[in-house]
């Protein structure tokens, strides 16, 4: 039997790129990310299934009243959330599993699951984060300032996460690598090898006295 998979939960400002890196973390490793469900509307490019699920306001609470998230969370006037049956069948298969969430989902992720590694991307400054923002062109000033204060908000969480990455303009992979070897220490922990151990120990009852 393998041993079950790692979960990996992927939080940061808006407009730190956490979705940039999860998306090139699945296409160069081979993990597998999460599709959330939301309220809001899809921007310009994006299709149902594949950036998010889109559902609408009464569609998702059904979703909650079955028991149908892990998490959800309400962010700038949406819902968001995160769908319980594709990461408990990925995790069973040994896969590590990718939920790019809020800070709030992410707090609810560790009650349910202890050994999610909880990781925190940044913009190497938060004039840096503002202008990335406003280079979208798809918020208005005033989106722009609540997701600002949103993020001020946000801060005070960080120390409750595990690891953070500064996702630097240019230098994606040099994220990314980072990210896969604190993914990559963490599979060679002593708890997350059980089966591996029991085969060793199994190997050398021949040898015991």
């Amino acid at each position: 039997m393998s041993e079950r998979g790692t979960l990996v939960v992927i939080s940061g400002f808006s407009g730190a790129g956490k979705g940039t890196v999860s998306k090139a973390l699945v296409e160069k490793y081979g993990y597998r990310l999460s599709v959330s469900a939301t309220t809001r509307q899809p921007r310009e490019g994006e299709e149902d299934g594949r950036e998010y699920y889109f559902k609408s306001e009464d569609d998702f609470l059904k979703l909650i009243d079955y028991n149908g998230f892990i998490e959800y969370a309400r962010y700038v006037d949406h819902y968001y959330g995160t769908p319980r049956k594709f990461v408990e069948d990925e995790l069973a298969a040994g896969n590590v599993v990718i939920l790019e969430i809020e800070v709030q989902g992410a707090m609810k992720i560790k009650e349910q699951y202890p050994d999610a590694i909880l990781l925190f991307i940044t913009a190497p400054s938060i004039e840096v984060l503002k202008q990335r923002l406003i280079g979208r062109g798809t918020e208005s000033p005033d989106v722009v300032d609540k997701r600002m204060r949103r993020a001020a908000q946000e801060a005070e969480s960080i120390d409750q996460y595990e690891f953070i990455v500064s996702n630097e303009e240019g230098k994606l992979e040099e994220c990314m690598d980072k990210i896969h070897a604190i993914i990559e220490s963490e599979s060679c922990r002593i708890t997350r090898q059980n089966a591996f151990i029991d085969s060793l120990k199994e190997g050398l009852d021949s040898y015991r006295q």
